[in-house]
């Protein structure tokens, strides 16, 4: 009875393995170009991906409402005050309206570009199915990291000086 039991297990494991592995997926992985795109920011000035060109960038989307990501608000920001001057450049893609991104960049003292979503942008980096989701993004704008959930300040900091 057991061998039928994990029989059954493996045959199950396998088969969510199959649908995963057979699923059309968009998202962008390592070592692809990211994709250049122009969005407002929280002030409505319109910011493109290639203004950073030659620069390493810390792409992260997030909301306002989600803990992990208010948790690493304080650590991007104190890597843009480190490293923002010698060729890194942190920017946020707000995944809520314009308004409650402003507000909250306010609230959290965000010293970089916040960028205001319009859906086309998390589609094509995505789907962003969890937030936070960052990307590392080379001088070159190849994408060499992606993180899903929060890390820690160190995680992206290593990555900032091996890129720089």
């Amino acid at each position: 009875m057991a061998k039928f039991a994990s029989a059954k297990v493996l045959v199950l494991i396998l088969g969510v393995f199959l649908l995963g592995a057979c699923a059309s997926s968009q998202a962008i992985e390592v070592g692809k170009k990211a994709v250049n795109f122009t969005l407002n920011d929280i002030n409505g000035n319109k910011v493109s991906l290639a203004d950073y060109s030659g620069k390493v960038v810390v792409l992260d989307f997030f909301a306002d409402w989600c803990p992990p990501c208010r948790q690493e608000v304080p650590d991007f920001i104190q890597l843009e005050k480190q490293y923002g001057n010698q060729g890194f450049s942190m920017i946020g893609v707000a995944l809520v309206k314009g308004d409650a991104a402003k507000a909250f960049s306010d609230k959290m003292g965000i010293n970089y570009p916040v960028l205001v979503d319009d859906e086309n942008v998390s589609a094509a980096y995505g789907p962003i199915r969890s937030i936070p989701t960052t990307f590392v993004i080379d001088k070159e704008g190849k994408i060499v990291k992606v993180y899903i959930g929060y890390r820690p300040k160190d995680v992206f900091e290593k990555d900032i000086k091996e890129l720089l």
